[in-house]
């Protein structure tokens, strides 16, 4: 009795990965300047320094607290500086653990913050250098105001911008770039 015999033909099974496709993206060196390198606790750092320096210069006048523009300068400085420093122990830990910094909800809420705090100390140095100008050029009445400690009250105040706008536009590229 001839029976019949199915013939099986193997047939070779797809790869489960492929690997030109899906393997694992690289992931974007840390740059020095953004949160957790040594470059961005010297940011942090300077951001710190630079505000502590603007609202002890500013409050050393006694006369400050009378013009609304100084005021405000004293509270976003104030607020610079509470930043600055937590942002900084944060990088100081990372460093010390050796640990990455880059999950993007931690990356969203430093974002978020230097964004607020580089605006807040931007708007205060701008009035401020508005008033300075006013008392110094257009009143003439520096000789009874302390327009020197204005003036370099505002200078720190725009020099702790200028470390918060690096540490603000790194974290955006890198929360945009996910």
């Amino acid at each position: 009795m001839n029976a019949s015999h199915p013939s099986v033909h193997p047939i070779e099974a797809p790869p489960l990965t492929d690997a030109a496709n899906n393997a694992p993206r690289p992931r974007m060196k840390d740059i020095q300047g953004m949160p957790g390198t040594a470059g961005g606790l010297v940011l942090r750092l300077c951001q710190f320094l630079f505000a502590v320096a603007a609202v002890c210069v500013m409050a050393s006048t006694s006369d400050f607290t009378t013009v609304t523009a100084f005021c405000y300068l004293v509270a976003a400085a104030g607020l610079q500086s509470f930043w600055s420093l937590s942002m900084a122990i944060i990088d100081i830990y990372a460093l010390l653990v050796k640990r990455c910094l880059r999950n993007s909800h931690i990356v969203s809420l430093f974002t978020i913050g230097d964004g607020i705090t580089a605006t807040l100390i931007f708007a205060a140095a701008c009035a401020s250098a508005g008033i300075t100008v006013l008392i110094g050029d257009d009143l003439n009445d520096c000789a009874q105001n302390h327009c020197a400690r204005f003036e370099t009250a505002t200078a720190m105040a725009f020099l702790s911008w200028f470390t918060v706008s690096p540490s603000f536009l790194l974290n955006f590229w890198s929360l945009a770039s996910r």
